[in-house]
């Protein structure tokens, strides 16, 4: 998928578990755990947003196009 979900690296810098940072943005574990894996359809800018504000960080820090059809270098 050309979107790569980087919350758990996030989540390692700030060494928060994820049912601490589920409770704290108000998502059950096994959703952040969606998010976090890149199963994810859609995410809500409200929860985007509850993110960054836990984290404090951008949205840029939690999600990364990557194009698939670059050669690798």
């Amino acid at each position: 998928m050309p979107i790569v979900v980087r919350i758990d690296v996030e989540l390692a810098k700030r060494k928060l578990s994820v049912g601490e940072f589920a409770e704290r943005v108000g998502l059950t574990p096994a959703n952040v755990a969606v998010l976090k894996n890149g199963r994810a359809k859609a995410v809500r800018f409200s929860t985007l947003e509850a993110m960054c504000r836990v984290l404090e960080c951008q949205p840029g820090d939690l999600l990364e196009w990557v194009d698939e059809d670059a050669a690798p270098m």
